[in-house]
């Protein structure tokens, strides 16, 4: 959960950036607050399905039969 955890931390860094970003263009204003918000959740939540696809190791146990 290590790795998890340290994905979604640059992850919403990342996204705060990029929300930063449009709102200093002006790109925000001009989309409205709650499609913003759609976007954030459907975002954080993309983050959140990757994060753990990719957390821990999947590994074949092989078992010795006699």
């Amino acid at each position: 959960m290590k790795w998890a955890g340290m994905y979604l931390v640059g992850f919403i860094v990342l996204m705060g950036g990029l929300l930063a970003a449009l709102w200093k263009l002006g790109i925000l204003a001009s989309i409205g607050t709650t499609w913003t918000l759609i976007a954030v959740v459907i975002a954080i939540g993309l983050g959140i399905m990757i994060a753990v696809s990719q957390s821990g190791s999947k590994e074949n146990i092989q078992i010795d039969r006699k």
